[in-house]
């Protein structure tokens, strides 16, 4: 190589569209129902369209000291709670004093139902019995022969309606304990039973899921639905009613596969669908049990369907990951109990609305309250809530972790929406570098109000949390529809982890390329230096790439990566295989992955190519950073291969060829115009710079000819005739 013309003529820069500057400056932002879910809420609810605001200040009027919390009607005095495993019975009265009526003999109370005088009526499972009590008296009152009482209802004219399972038999018991079936279902369990306001009787079956209206001797099925339960029922003044369907690894009917009869008899396939009920905490169910869900099963865990008084049935809202327990009308609209994270919801206009956050796992039971607003029993621990409407109300929203990829420093954070008269909101923040909030986070940065609030006081982190804290008296409460924290990712280096050279003449251009629109000229240099490169896609192409080959090109093509998510800017140098060599400049401010160039250019000779991947570009205000990397040796070779001596060995020639830089690829040879034929190679592979040919050439030939290719595609062709003379 010539020192003293390669740096003057590769001063230009060529094919080079200017880099774009990457943004510096990300957003994390908080502006849907779905985002605000993932953080925690005390004392906020969370509209359809993802407004926090204070929710109805839940009093947690007294903790239940039982192992779980199973069921809970109202009572004159309160209301009587249904637990287990010990089968206790339990009066929370108004002022939250707690006292036990009785316990059952077996361990599970699902069902309670309290008269208007106090009288307090308990199904108990397995080995299902209702018990009645009062005047400080407990009795056996009903023993329907089933293994389960799921349900209990008061009728009208005083009687009793006892859900049960696993025959799946609802009972009407008189006030005397005698009992009659009203209705044998074909489904494994009638698992929950309401009093319509016109008298008929609405009950849900678990087994296959349905729905169905008696009234007197008339029996309809209003629904079949997906899930295999309908755990829940409840009814509005208007006739209206609401049911939810189930399929809960959480429900606490744990269905099993029904068992086939290898004879098809009616001895040998009773028992299916038997079900084994095992109180347990959400999400601890042993691998073999699935609770209500079936194996497979691809829908919500429950759906809430809406029952026209005229009959029809139409899907209200779908929970996906929760359990719904229980279902109360109260006040105007309806109210949902559920678990694995013991939230309160309502239905508004067929969207959900989430009232209450608490503590406590499941929901258990949502039942009515003197003023209106529901009351509700926990379990997960054991608890009693009551809903107050005014008053003076406070409220926190926790953020989820919010991260920012890499150690960032967090500039501002701005919220959306409004504090009317009589109303707060104050934020706190806290960083760390662990992805779960632990002792090495800072602490939380005193609350502050503001509509943008300036974070340089909290320390570079690669995680945020946010902490809004709403305040309100009455009926007013703030609104809070969206927060969004900015940030600067501290500046991480890019790496390059390829770089490859393509064989020679393949090149790469975008899938419109048109080979015919463009014009050639590899043998004289462009004005502003000595390589001829492929013209740039334009900006509203397809930028997929294609392979094409293009003779005298060579091609680079590399990949990079950058921490920040930085656009690179890519500078391509080169020199001759030598350690002293200077590196002399090809292009810079490159943004493709690859370039193509014309090498004939360049003499013969093996060079080097080193690629610069840069995170700025040259100008930008402050320092960038880069990766460097070195190709592999690349050999450029104009020059084909040379023949050497050539003997004759009878009705034979004996060539040597060879070539200085590249391996020989092709070698045949015609003889008087014949078809090419392969000349054979002496040790049999043609695959070194030097080689010897054996070719067949018959007394008499006129004209011999040998046609060589390297693997740089130099071809030549020699005539050998006159070595045959």
């Amino acid at each position: 190589m010539s020192r003293r013309v390669l740096p003057a003529a590769l001063a230009a820069l060529l094919a080079a569209a200017p880099a774009l500057a990457a943004p510096s400056v990300h957003i994390l932002r908080l502006q849907s129902r779905e985002a605000f879910l993932r953080g925690t809420l005390a004392g906020i609810s969370i509209d359809p369209h993802g407004t926090l605001r204070l929710a109805p200040r839940a009093e947690r009027l007294t903790p239940l000291d039982e192992p779980f919390v199973l069921s809970a009607a109202p009572h004159p005095e309160g209301w009587v709670v249904g637990t287990g495993n010990a089968g206790r019975v339990l009066l929370v009265e108004r002022s939250g004093a707690v006292r036990q009526l009785f316990a059952t003999e077996e361990p599970e109370v699902f069902a309670v139902w309290a008269d208007g005088d106090g009288t307090v009526y308990a199904g108990s499972s397995p080995e299902g019995k209702v018990y009645r009590h009062r005047g400080g008296a407990t009795e056996t009152f009903f023993a329907p022969g089933e293994t389960y009482v799921w349900g209990l209802a008061g009728a009208p004219g005083g009687d009793l309606l006892v859900a049960t399972g696993t025959q799946g038999k609802l009972f009407r018991v008189d006030r005397q304990g005698e009992g009659r079936v009203v209705w044998d279902s074909d489904d494994t369990h009638v698992r929950t039973v309401l009093v319509l306001p016109d008298g008929a009787v609405l009950a849900g079956t678990a087994g296959t899921g349905l729905i169905v209206r008696i009234d007197g001797s008339r029996v309809r099925t209003l629904h079949d639905a997906i899930q295999p339960e309908i755990a829940a029922l409840a009814v509005a003044p208007d006739g209206t009613a609401w049911a939810a369907a189930v399929a809960s690894e959480a429900s606490q009917v744990q269905l099993s596969a029904p068992q086939q009869s290898e004879k098809g008899d009616q001895e040998e396939s009773e028992g299916a669908g038997e079900v084994t009920v095992v109180v347990v905490e959400e999400g601890s169910a042993s691998p073999e049990s699935v609770g209500s869900r079936p194996p497979g099963f691809k829908g919500p865990r429950s759906e809430i369907l809406r029952i026209t008084p005229g009959g029809s049935v139409v899907s209200a809202a779908r929970l996906d990951d929760e359990t719904v327990h229980s279902l109360l009308w109260s006040g105007d609209r309806l109210w949902v109990g559920t678990g694995l994270e013991g939230k309160v919801y309502t239905v508004r206009d067929r969207d959900l609305v989430l009232e209450n956050d608490v503590d406590e796992r499941q929901v258990m039971a949502v039942v009515p309250d003197e003023d209106g607003m529901p009351a509700f029993a926990t379990t997960n621990a054991g608890a009693f809530y009551r809903l107050e409407r005014g008053g003076a109300r406070r409220g926190t929203y926790t953020s989820a972790v919010l991260d920012a990829g890499h150690i960032a420093r967090f500039g501002t954070f701005r919220w959306r929406g409004g504090a009317p008269a009589g109303t707060e909101v104050a934020f706190s923040f806290r960083s760390g570098i662990s992805a779960d909030p632990d002792r090495t986070w800072t602490e939380w940065t005193p609350a502050r109000q503001g509509q943008e609030l300036s974070l340089a006081e909290v320390p570079a982190g690669r995680y945020l949390q946010w902490r809004a804290e709403l305040s309100g008296e009455g009926g007013a409460t703030p609104a809070l529809t969206g927060g969004e924290v900015s940030f600067r990712q501290e500046n991480l280096a890019p790496r390059i982890t390829e770089l490859e050279v393509l064989e020679p003449g393949q090149i790469l251009v975008p899938y419109n390329f048109n080979p015919g629109e463009q014009v050639y000229e590899p043998a004289h240099p462009t004005r502003d230096g000595i390589f001829t490169s492929l013209e740039p896609a334009s900006s509203d192409g397809d930028r997929r790439l294609k392979t094409l080959w293009k003779k005298g090109y060579r091609t680079l093509r590399w990949k990079a990566v950058d921490p920040n998510d930085d656009d690179l800017v890519y500078t391509l140098d080169f020199r001759s295989d030598e350690p002293e060599g200077e590196w002399l400049r090809v292009v810079d401010k490159l943004t493709e992955t690859h370039y193509s160039f014309d090498a004939t250019a360049l003499p013969d000779g093996v060079y080097r190519f080193r690629l610069q991947a840069a995170d700025r570009n040259p100008g930008e205000e402050g320092e960038g950073l880069s990766d460097r990397r070195v190709s592999e040796p690349v050999v450029v070779d104009h020059t084909p291969p040379v023949v050497g001596r050539v003997q004759r060995s009878g009705e034979g020639l004996t060539v040597s060829v060879s070539d200085a830089q590249n391996p020989i690829r092709e070698a045949a040879y015609s003889v008087d115009g014949g078809p090419w034929e392969p000349a054979p190679p002496a040790d049999g592979l043609l695959d070194g710079r030097t080689e010897t040919l054996h070719l067949t050439v018959p007394a008499g030939a006129r004209l011999v000819i040998l046609r060589l290719s390297d693997a740089a595609f130099n071809v030549t062709t020699v005539d050998l005739s006159g070595e045959v003379r």
